[in-house]
């Protein structure tokens, strides 16, 4: 009954009477009459058909209601994200005491400059709240944790004899319960993670706020003990021995999980053959063991400030599935031929034994490619290293004659003592060594892709999705707010024109802003198992295959390889099986990315604000990243952001959303987007994770 009801007003596209829903379901008897009844009640109240004042239903989406998950920002507001639909909207004033990941009904309000839909949350349908990070305190025999959460609004009380012993001043992971009232609830311990000024508690209280497991389960270890320490001549069979070809790895100065190793030669025709050869990790990880569920639970392995949380324990990331050199290593590879074009004419992918030459670090091939120096142990293989630079610009070329968009962000890189302590946050060094490896893994992924798309067979892709138009049309009416004539045809919206659009704002002095504006405005790329092409990369069918290590998604591009391609098997039971399990690893793998993501910026902020507090009263020069109705955010060139308040400024500002600024009711001074200003460093909190600057002068 509730799916005809939907049918019904899916096709009238109009609000229905009672009366009018009645006559198109023909209804006879009163049995049929009551479950009638009873079904539109339950569509109504799971928000699935909208009762207007009018006494007529609709389905939600023909209504100015919508449902869907709130995304908090740091800075007060927040955005709904609504399926198929642009997020909404939601000021901090309309939030209504919802909380970050709660599913929510909000009320459509207007359009801001005429495009961007704002909201109003009206319900909260589901609380994501079964966890609370905090620190405890005892007050007569009874605990309290205070959230570490500040915008969380609750109250939550724990009996002793549930508080595992804890103290006060610990930092503690609790189970809620049971609602005692609207926001006090009943709760017990379930991990105490040390006390608050132990070092790195702070930073595995965000960690397990995002419910991100810093150890692995017993039957995982237990697992680990069939796992060999290195490759027997049986696992060597049927695979392409490549153990005497030269190849090598690249990577960061701390890297002990090494995925991926190249390696290239020049063909009599003048083309390139490439080598990319991935870690076999999917042959040590069966389908369905232990390490194999932990691994897709977990999604990605989470890099943090001062440590790693893993996606397989260091025993096999940093060991045998491990690319060291000097050893043999059990690897996929991805071999083409690649012509003065940089596109790829012809490949060969198949499992493989490799070993590795040498551990390179970007800085040391950044000194033998951009300084002509030779360090220690490189001697063997300068010329391997400039053949790589010479075609990583060729391919870099093509990509960029496509369309790829390259946004120029800037990346922080906070150092730390031993004490996880912050001792600066500089700017990540970038050179022609992560070039290379960026541009190789990128033609792997896509030449694997590319083979698997047609064979159409099921498979997991890395998509990135046209921007919507009305983000970018609010993107240029802002740019040309600030004085600047901006040529871009809305009606093409294909990556060659976003990339010809960033070209023309390099000259601009508020560009690096732009960029990071620009960025925001795009989708977030996903994994889904249809191909919708990469945005990003103007590529047309891509997919993640160089990261099996850290990334499931890999792990499982590599499992499919081996069904498809090494063991021949495409059977109607094997397609079924991969077309039904593929759909929630993309979307568990997508959301665990996402909340990954959002505890390694929690961190980076609270760690900023930390080194901040050593910093109070001192000046620095900076650049408005944000205007606010509220005041203007500041970004430093080392990327550290803090707030200056309105009520910190010397006049009443007047706040213009379209424009972006503030300006003095009084002085007239008019601050925007991109204005360079001298500002003192007034206040900093890492519990709070807040930095307040004061502005001296604009500059």
């Amino acid at each position: 009954m509730e799916e005809k009801i939907l049918e019904i007003l899916r096709k009238s596209g109009k609000a229905l009477s009672i009366e009018e829903l009645d006559s198109c379901l023909e209804l006879n008897t009163i049995e049929e009459t009551r479950e009638f009844s009873d079904a539109l009640r339950k569509l109504e109240v799971e928000y699935k058909v909208y009762h207007s004042n009018k006494d007529r239903y609709m389905l939600l989406e023909d209504s100015n209601l919508r449902k869907g998950r709130l995304r908090v920002n740091k800075k007060g507001f927040g955005f709904v994200e609504v399926r198929d639909e642009e997020d909404i909207f939601i000021s901090e004033t309309n939030i209504n005491k919802a909380l970050n990941n709660d599913t929510v009904i909000v009320e459509i309000l207007s359009k801001n400059n005429g495009e961007k839909r704002e909201g109003r949350i009206l319900k909260i349908l589901e609380r994501d709240l079964s966890t609370v990070v905090g620190e405890i305190y005892f007050k007569k025999n009874k605990g309290y944790i205070i959230p570490d959460d500040r915008k969380l609004d609750i109250q939550l009380e724990v009996d002793k004899d549930k508080a595992m012993g804890a103290v006060d001043g610990h930092k503690v992971v609790a189970r809620i319960l049971k609602n005692i009232t609207k926001n006090r609830y009943k709760g017990e311990i379930i991990k105490i993670i040390g006390h608050k000024n132990d070092p790195g508690v702070d930073i595995l209280s965000i960690v397990y706020k995002y419910e991100i497991n810093d150890s692995f389960p017993d039957e995982v270890i237990k697992e680990l003990d069939g796992i060999p320490e290195e490759v027997s001549s049986k696992e060597k069979i049927g695979r392409k021995d490549l153990t005497n070809e030269v190849i090598f790895t690249i990577d960061g100065d701390d890297t002990k999980d090494i995925d991926d190793a190249i390696s290239i030669e020049v063909l009599e025709n003048g083309n390139y053959k490439l080598g990319v050869h991935i870690a076999d990790v999917s042959y040590y990880v069966k389908e369905g063991s232990a390490l194999d569920k932990e691994a897709m639970d977990r999604g990605t392995s989470v890099y943090l400030v001062d440590r790693v949380i893993p996606m397989f324990p260091h025993k096999l990331s940093n060991g045998i599935c491990s690319l060291n050199p000097g050893v043999e290593r059990l690897a996929i590879s991805c071999v083409m031929e690649v012509d003065q074009n940089g596109k790829t004419v012809d490949y060969q992918i198949f499992e493989s034994v490799i070993k590795s030459r040498i551990q390179m670090t970007y800085k040391k091939v950044n000194r033998v490619i951009e300084k002509n120096e030779i360090p220690d142990g490189y001697e063997p293989y300068v010329q391997k290293l400039k053949l790589m630079d010479e075609l990583s610009k060729i391919i870099r070329k093509n990509k960029e004659n496509r369309g790829y968009i390259d946004f120029d962000v800037d990346e922080a890189k906070i150092l730390v003592d031993e004490k996880c302590h912050p001792t600066d946050v500089i700017l990540r060094s970038r050179g022609r060594g992560e070039n290379i490896i960026e541009d190789f893994m990128i033609q792997a992924n896509e030449c694997v892709a590319t083979h698997i798309f047609y064979m159409d067979l099921p498979f997991i892709y890395r998509i990135h999705e046209y921007p919507k138009e009305e983000k970018i049309r609010d993107f240029i009416s802002f740019v040309q707010s600030l004085g600047y004539t901006i040529n871009f045809n809305l009606k093409d919206m294909s990556p060659k024109s976003i990339q010809k659009l960033i070209s023309s704002l390099k000259d601009k002095k508020e560009f690096k802003v732009l960029s990071s504006l620009l960025l925001r405005n795009m989708q977030k790329a996903i994994y889904l198992p249809q191909n919708l092409g990469h945005y990003g990369l103007a590529s047309k069918c891509y997919t993640h295959f160089t990261s099996p290590i850290r990334r499931y998604p890999d792990t499982t591009v590599h499992r499919l390889l081996r069904t498809y391609l090494f063991n021949g098997d495409i059977s109607t039971q094997t397609i079924n099986k991969w077309q039904e399990k593929l759909v929630y690893i993309a979307e568990n793998s997508s959301f665990k990315e996402r909340e990954s993501v959002e505890c390694e910026r929690e961190v980076e902020d609270m760690k900023m604000a930390e080194y901040m507090e050593d910093h109070i009263g001192e000046e620095y020069k900076g650049i408005i990243s944000s205007v606010t109705n509220f005041g203007l955010f500041v970004q430093l060139d080392n990327l550290i952001e803090g707030l200056v308040h309105v009520n910190d400024m010397k006049d009443y500002f007047v706040y213009d959303e379209a424009t972006q600024t503030l300006t003095g009711e009084k002085t007239k001074m008019r601050y925007t987007l991109g204005d360079e200003v001298l500002i003192k460093v007034k206040a900093a909190s890492h519990e709070a994770k807040t930095i307040d600057f004061e502005i001296i002068k604009k500059l």
